[in-house]
C-alpha cells in the first residue's frame, strides 16, 4: 500500500476527540477534565471513522481490526497490565504502600525533607509502577507538612510530582515502561539500562537542587509513623529479578504471589479477599488493557492503508540521520503528550512510527524505548492540566495552583536537557545487539 494521508483520519479524529472534549469539559469547570472521558470511548470513535472510510467489505475491515487486536505485541502487554494492575492492588491492600511511606519518612533528616520526599516519591513510584499512584499516597502527607514547617507548599508538591515521573520513567511495571517496550519488541531490563544512562545522573542533579532550594525556615520533629520492611519484600524481588532479566509475566505473578502470601500471615486478607482483591487489580487496569488493545487495531488498519508510511514519508524529508531520527522522536512523542494529556496513550499512538524509524536509521530499539518514555513523562510532568499535577494542587483546596508548581519541576527541566544532551552528542546511546531481545516471550 503507497502512502497515504487520508489513512491518518481516524488517528486525528481520535486525537481531536480527545482534546477538545478536554477543552469543553475545562472550559466548563469540570474537574479533570481530560480525564472524563474514557480513552478507549474516543478511540473506537476513531476506528468507527476507520470503517467508514478505508476500502473493503465490513467483514475485511473488521477481520483487519480484530487482527490488529490480536497482535502477538499487543496482547503480551495487555497481560501484563493485568499482571501490574494485581501486583499493585495487592500491595496496597496488604499495607504494603503504608509501610514503604512511613518507613521512608521515619529516615530523612527534617532539613533534608524536599530532596528526601524527592527521592521516597521516586522509589515508590519505581516500585508500584505508578505515578498518580504516589501523588495520591504522598500529596496530603507532604502539604501538610509543607505548611507546618514553612515551605513552600509549591515546591514540596514539586519535588513530589518530579519524583513519581521520575520513577514512572524507570519503573519496570509502569504503564509507560509496559507501552514503550511491547512497541519496540525488547525487553523492559534493556529499556532500563538504556534509560538509566542519563536518568541516575538526571536524579542526582536534581537531588542536589532541591536540596539547596529546600531547606525549611524552622527546625519540627516528625511524627513517625508505623511501618513493617517484610512489606517490602515484594517490591524487591519484582525489582530485583526484573532486572536480572526473568520473564516479566513471571516476576510480576511471583511477586502477587509474595505480597498476597504476607498479607495472609499478616491477616490482612484470607484466600477470597486474596482472589478479590487480585480481581480487583485487574479491573483496575480495564481501561488501559482495552485502550492498548483498540490502538493496536486501529493501528494496523492505519498502517494497511498506508497512514504510517504516509508519517514515515514525511519525516524522512527532514531527517538525515540517527540524530535528527532521534529528535524527531522526542518531538512527535512530546507534542502528542501535550494534546492528549496522558504519556500512556501518546506513547500507544506514537510507538509504530517510532518503530519503524529503528529500522529505517540504525537507531537502537532500545532507545527509542527510552526517548518515547522519557519524552513522554517528561511533558505528562509540566502541562498543568496532566492527572499529577491537577490532583495534587486539588490536595490544597486551591491554595496552590498547577501553574505555581510548574517553575519548581527541576527533575523534569534537568531530565529533558540531560536526554536532549545525549542526542546531540550520542553519548550513552550505543546498545549492545545481544540484549536486544524481549524478556516477555
Amino acid at each position: 500500500m503507497k502512502p497515504n494521508k487520508k489513512a491518518l483520519l481516524p488517528l486525528v479524529v481520535f486525537v481531536l476527540f480527545y482534546v477538545l472534549s478536554g477543552v469543553v469539559l475545562s472550559l466548563r469547570g469540570v474537574e479533570m477534565p481530560f480525564y472524563q472521558i474514557p480513552s478507549p470511548i474516543s478511540i473506537m470513535i476513531g476506528v468507527a471513522v476507520a470503517f467508514i472510510i478505508f476500502e473493503g467489505t465490513i467483514n475485511e475491515k473488521a477481520d483487519d481490526f480484530v487482527k490488529g487486536c490480536g497482535d502477538e505485541n499487543i496482547i503480551i502487554m495487555c497481560i501484563i497490565y493485568l499482571l501490574a494492575g494485581a501486583f499493585a492492588q495487592v500491595t496496597k491492600a496488604s499495607g504494603a504502600v503504608d509501610s514503604v511511606v512511613n518507613f521512608s519518612l521515619s529516615i530523612v533528616p527534617v532539613n533534608f525533607l524536599v530532596p528526601g520526599i524527592f527521592l521516597i516519591s521516586t522509589f515508590l513510584s519505581i516500585a508500584t509502577g505508578s505515578s498518580v499512584g504516589s501523588v495520591v499516597a504522598l500529596g496530603p502527607i507532604v502539604f501538610g507538612v509543607a505548611e507546618k514547617i514553612g515551605i513552600n507548599p509549591a515546591l514540596m508538591l514539586a519535588a513530589l510530582i518530579c519524583g513519581a515521573m521520575a520513577g514512572d520513567n524507570l519503573s519496570l511495571i509502569s504503564d509507560t515502561t509496559i507501552a514503550a517496550t511491547r512497541t519496540q519488541n525488547i525487553g523492559m531490563k534493556q529499556k532500563f539500562v538504556m534509560n538509566s544512562r542519563f536518568a541516575f545522573p538526571a536524579i542526582i542533579i536534581s537531588t542536589i537542587i532541591f536540596a539547596i532550594i529546600g531547606r525549611p525556615e524552622t527546625t519540627i520533629t516528625m511524627v513517625k509513623e508505623s511501618y513493617n520492611l517484610v512489606y517490602v519484600i515484594p517490591y524487591l524481588l519484582v525489582i530485583v529479578t526484573a532486572l536480572m532479566g526473568m520473564n516479566v509475566l513471571l516476576v510480576l505473578f511471583s511477586g502477587t504471589l509474595l505480597a498476597g502470601i504476607i498479607g495472609m500471615i499478616y491477616g490482612k486478607f484470607d484466600t477470597i479477599m486474596l482472589s478479590q482483591t487480585i480481581f480487583e487489580g485487574f479491573t483496575g487496569v480495564l481501561e488501559i488493557f482495552l485502550l492498548s488493545m483498540f490502538t493496536g487495531g486501529l493501528a494496523y488498519m492505519v498502517r494497511k492503508h498506508g497512514g504510517i508510511d504516509w508519517i514515515i514519508m514525511k519525516v524522512k524529508k527532514k531527517v538525515k540521520g540517527q540524530k535528527s531520527a532521534e529528535a524527531a522522536i522526542a518531538t512527535l512523542v512530546g507534542l502528542t503528550n501535550a494534546a492528549v494529556a496522558n504519556n500512556t496513550v501518546s506513547i500507544l499512538i506514537t510507538g509504530q512510527v517510532a518503530a519503524e524509524m529503528t529500522k529505517e536509521y540504525d537507531v537502537s530499539p532500545s532507545r527509542v524505548a527510552s526517548l518515547l518514555d522519557t519524552t513522554s513523562c517528561v511533558v505528562q510532568g509540566i502541562i498543568p492540566y496532566g492527572a499529577q499535577i491537577l490532583i495534587a494542587s486539588g490536595l490544597t483546596a486551591g491554595k496552590v495552583a498547577p501553574t505555581d508548581i510548574l517553575p519548581f519541576m527541576v527533575n523534569q527541566y534537568v531530565l529533558l536537557a540531560m536526554m536532549i544532551l545525549t542526542i546531540i552528542t550520542r553519548f550513552g546511546t550505543k546498545s549492545d545487539p545481544a540484549t536486544e531481545v524481549p524478556d516477555a516471550k
